[in-house]
C-alpha cells in the first residue's frame, strides 16, 4: 500500500509545523513534503518544494485594496507552483497550511479531493482585540475597514478547510461563530524536556560579564521591539524600575524591525530609537542590555537565570516565548490582557498588572523580587502549567489525533 501523501505549507518553513511535520516524516505510512518560499532550510525525511517569492514592493494606492493585493500575489504563486506539481503527478491526501499570507487561497482549486487543515492564528475583529486597544494608535473608519479586508484571505482559506487548529481558546474565540465548530484548540507544543529550569546556567552580557541566577536579572523578550508586545510600556517603566532596583541588570531581547505594530514616527527608524529618545535612561543606561536576537541555547540560559520576566502583549497572538519562559521556571510578570490571562493566573503561577500602567509594572516587579518564597512557588506553578497543558508530547498527540480524524472524515468527533 502506497504511503499517505502529506503536504505542509508555510512561507517561513517550518513555522508552527516543525514538530508535527517531523513526527509524520518518521512514519513509513506517510510521505511528507513541505511547500515554502524560504531558501536554505531542509528537514530530515521531508521533501522540500518551493514557490518563488512574489514582488512585495508593488502596492496599490488604495489602502483598502493593498492587503488583498499582497495576499493575492502569494496565493497566485502557490497556485502556479501547485498546478505544476499536480501536472507532475503529485496529489496530496492531506494539506496542513498556515493561511496568514495568502498561500492557502486556492488549495481547493488545485487539489479538490485533498483534506485540508488550516491554522487559525488570528482573526481581526473591530472590538476586543488589538484594534483600538492602545491610544498610541487611534482608530478611524478606514482602519476598521482595512482590518476587515485583512480577513479576506483568512476567511476564504478557512472556508475550504475540513478542520482548523487554533493554539489558544482566546485566539479561537476571535473567529466568526460559523467557523467555531470546525476549530480545535491545540497549542503548537513546548519541549519541556529541553526547556526546563537550571539555576546553574550562565549568560554573557554584551560587555563580557558572565551573570547567573544569583544576580538580579530582569528580562524582556520580543521577536521585535514594538508596542504590540508592550515595549513602549517597558521603556516608560525602566527609569523608575532601575532607580528602585539599583543592583538590577535588564536584558532586552529582540530585533528592531516591525512585526505587528505600525512603523514608528519619523524621523525614527525603529521603536527602540524612538522610545529611548522619549525615555532616556541617563546614568543607568549601562544596566540595560539590548542583545538583539539570540541563538536558542543562549535564549534558554537567559530565561533560566531571570529573576523576573516581563511579558506584555496587546490582546493578540500569544507568544511562544511566554510559555517557554514559564517552562524554564521564570517568575512571570504579565500584562492583564486576555491571551495572558489564559495561561497566567494572578498570584498562582505569575503576577498580572494593567497593560498601560508603567507604575504598576514597577510596583509588581519590585514586590515580586522582595518575596523570594512566593516567587519560588509561582515559578514552580508556572512550569507545571506548561507541563500539564502545553507540553510538546501532549500537543503532538492531540494534533495527530485530529489529523487521523480528518483523514477518516470525522474531524469534529
Amino acid at each position: 500500500m502506497s504511503p499517505c501523501e502529506m503536504l505542509f505549507l508555510h512561507q517561513n518553513m517550518p513555522g508552527q509545523f516543525r514538530y508535527l511535520a517531523a513526527a509524520f516524516a518518521q512514519s513509513p505510512q506517510f510521505s511528507v513534503s513541505f511547500l515554502t518560499r524560504r531558501e536554505g532550510v531542509d528537514l530530515p525525511g521531508i521533501r522540500t518544494l518551493r514557490y518563488p517569492s512574489p514582488d512585495e514592493t508593488r502596492e496599490t494606492s488604495d489602502p483598502l485594496l493593498a492587503p488583498v493585493e499582497k495576499v493575492l500575489r502569494f496565493g497566485r504563486a502557490v497556485l502556479d507552483a501547485g498546478m505544476n506539481l499536480k501536472r507532475s503527478g503529485y496529489n496530496p491526501h492531506l494539506i496542513v497550511a498556515h493561511p496568514g499570507w495568502g498561500e492557502a487561497l486556492f488549495l481547493r482549486d488545485i487539489w479538490p479531493k485533498a483534506k485540508i487543515i488550516t491554522y487559525g492564528e488570528y482573526y481581526y475583529q473591530p472590538e476586543g482585540g488589538d484594534i483600538g486597544f492602545d491610544p498610541l494608535f487611534p482608530v478611524n473608519h478606514l482602519a476598521l475597514a482595512r482590518a476587515r479586508m485583512m480577513n479576506t484571505h483568512l476567511m476564504l482559506a478557512h472556508a475550504q478547510a475540513d478542520a482548523i487548529v487554533s493554539p489558544t481558546e482566546w485566539q479561537k474565540s476571535r473567529h466568526p461563530d460559523f467557523l467555531q465548530p470546525r476549530i480545535a484548540t491545540i497549542f503548537d507544543g513546548i519541549d519541556t524536556v529541553r526547556v526546563q529550569p537550571d539555576r546553574s546556567a550562565r549568560f554573557t552580557l554584551p560587555d563580557g560579564r558572565s551573570v547567573g541566577a544569583d544576580d538580579e536579572i530582569i528580562t524582556y523578550i520580543g521577536r521585535n521591539l514594538e508596542p504590540h508586545r508592550g515595549f513602549h510600556v517597558v521603556m516608560k517603566a525602566l527609569p523608575e524600575l532601575l532607580a528602585r532596583r539599583p543592583g538590577a541588570q535588564v536584558v532586552i531581547v529582540g530585533g528592531t524591525d516591525v512585526s505587528y505594530s505600525p512603523n514608528p514616527p519619523a524621523p525614527h527608524q525603529s521603536w527602540k530609537d524612538c522610545l529611548l529618545a522619549q525615555h532616556p535612561l541617563g546614568a543607568a543606561a549601562d544596566r540595560v542590555h539590548f542583545v538583539g536576537k539570540l541563538v536558542y541555547g543562549d535564549f534558554l540560559n537567559l530565561l533560566r537565570i531571570s529573576a523576573a520576566h516581563l511579558y506584555l502583549t496587546f490582546p493578540f497572538v500569544l507568544s511562544w516565548s511566554c510559555l517557554e519562559a514559564m517552562a524554564a521556571g521564570c517568575l512571570m510578570i504579565g500584562s492583564d490582557t486576555a491571551p495572558v490571562r489564559e495561561v497566567i493566573r494572578h498570584g498562582e503561577n505569575g503576577l498580572l498588572f494593567p497593560f498601560h500602567d508603567a507604575g504598576a509594572l514597577v510596583d509588581t516587579v519590585c514586590a515580586a523580587l522582595d518575596d523570594a518564597d512566593s516567587g519560588a512557588r509561582m515559578r514552580a506553578a508556572a512550569r507545571e502549567t506548561v507541563v500539564s497543558k502545553y507540553d510538546l508530547r501532549l500537543c503532538l498527540t492531540q494534533q495527530v489525533q485530529l489529523i487521523e480524524r480528518v483523514l477518516r472524515g470525522d474531524p469534529t468527533a
